[in-house]
């Protein structure tokens, strides 16, 4: 459900924002962009979002300028992060550690990295290694001590989301468009 927009403050920033992410689903779908997914039937399935959910919230994504809609690629239409979606990372990543911290009993589910220097990022996103704060094209996102497989094995998208990955690298598979 949205925030009305009639709240006392209609300047306030929170607000506004979560006015265009702060449903699960959008948040989940901003997840699974950052892992790679591209594809409506790609992100129906990982998410187990009804259809008419997931055209909604993409369509509203779109509209926003998170999200953009290509609709000429050769595997038919794909949504992919926009410079003011990739912005939104800091605030992906902090849910996600927070989620860790609280709600992760068996450990860390995700490492992120460093890609060009394997060092494992701090909360802040800075490289442990080299001590770089690291963009969202550089980090490697990989299964941690506490990660428990999603999905079926012979699902390619389910594999390569299990796989260690950089994020926004797009998942390609054979699949008929959807």
């Amino acid at each position: 459900m949205t925030l009305p927009h009639t709240y006392a403050d209609r300047n306030c920033p929170l607000a506004r924002t979560l006015e265009v992410i702060g449903e699960r689903w959008t948040l989940l779908i901003l997840r699974d962009a950052f892992y790679g997914v591209r594809r409506f039937g790609d992100f129906a399935t990982q998410l187990g979002i009804p259809r008419a959910v997931l055209t909604r919230r993409l369509k509203s994504l779109v509209q926003e300028g998170v999200l953009t809609r290509d609709d000429g690629t050769a595997g038919g239409v794909e949504y992919r992060l926009t410079a003011k979606g990739i912005a939104l990372w800091p605030a992906v990543r902090a849910l996600m550690n927070w989620g860790e911290a609280f709600y992760s009993p068996t450990g860390v589910t995700r490492l992120l990295r460093h890609d060009l220097d394997g060092g494992v990022l701090d909360h802040d996103g800075y490289c442990r290694e080299c001590g770089s704060a690291v963009p969202v094209p550089e980090i490697r996102i990989e299964p941690g001590p506490g990660f428990q497989p999603a999905g079926s094995e012979d699902d390619p998208v389910s594999s390569a989301l299990n796989a260690p990955r950089r994020l926004l690298e797009p998942i390609v598979t054979a699949r008929a468009p959807g």
